[in-house]
């Protein structure tokens, strides 16, 4: 699995310990991690663009990145937490859960089966607060997605979640119908980094959507 780690610029600070806790969560499993890192510390984000770059810029970038399939699995947050999974829910191809604690994490894996879960980074991240990140890492990553839980009730849910995702699928338009539709300052901004954005160049599979970019990028960003 490759999991990639991208989020708000409001918890720049976090970045590091957000992306060294889940290697260290994740590396018995063999997953390959990448850091996204955020907006506003010069990497990846073209000459001319401000610096403070909002949540709904961000989840863009997590949308093309799991759309495109250069990702498998991607792990953000906000402050709250809260702006980030509303964000990337409304936007093509992601489905975000919300975890501020391990027991939302693990039922997050096991049931809802996602592609992305946004993390309060700011919220009630006190003394000690690494510890119940950590624990809500390894408990997201603990055992295979979608098996269902409980084990009574397994077969249903995984019922459940397959409607869920078909519905979230069909009830969204696709980036062809959205990209001329959605602000395109707000667009400008999210293609300015260059990170996400050559990644999902270079290892996104989905080569209709990959020129679709390519081709609003050269009229923004030109």
């Amino acid at each position: 699995m490759k999991i990639g780690i991208i989020q708000a610029a409001s918890q720049r600070d976090k970045n590091q310990l957000l992306y060294d806790t889940v290697k260290h969560a994740v590396g018995r499993y063999g997953h390959e991690v990448i850091n996204f890192g955020v907006f506003g510390e010069g990497r990846g984000v073209s000459s001319g663009l401000p610096e403070e770059i909002s949540y709904i810029e961000t989840a863009i970038n997590i949308s093309f990145l799991l759309s495109a399939g250069a990702i498998d699995f991607i792990v953000t947050g906000c402050s709250s937490g809260q702006g980030m999974m509303l964000a990337c829910n409304s936007l093509p191809g992601v489905l975000c859960g919300y975890a501020p604690t391990p027991q939302d994490a693990f039922l997050f894996e096991r049931i809802n089966d996602g592609n992305a879960v946004s993390l309060p980074l700011g919220l009630n991240f006190g003394w000690a607060a690494e510890v119940n990140l950590q624990c809500t890492i390894e408990k997201l990553f603990d055992g295979p997605f979608g098996m269902g839980y409980p084990a009574k009730d397994a077969e249903r849910k995984r019922r459940d979640t397959l409607l869920l995702k078909q519905i979230n699928q069909s009830s969204k338009i696709s980036w062809a119908e959205l990209i001329d539709k959605i602000d395109q300052q707000t667009l400008r901004r999210a293609l300015g980094n260059r990170l996400a954005y050559d990644y999902t160049m270079k290892y996104g599979t989905d080569d209709k959507l990959k020129e679709l970019l390519f081709a609003k990028q050269q009229i923004l960003l030109q």
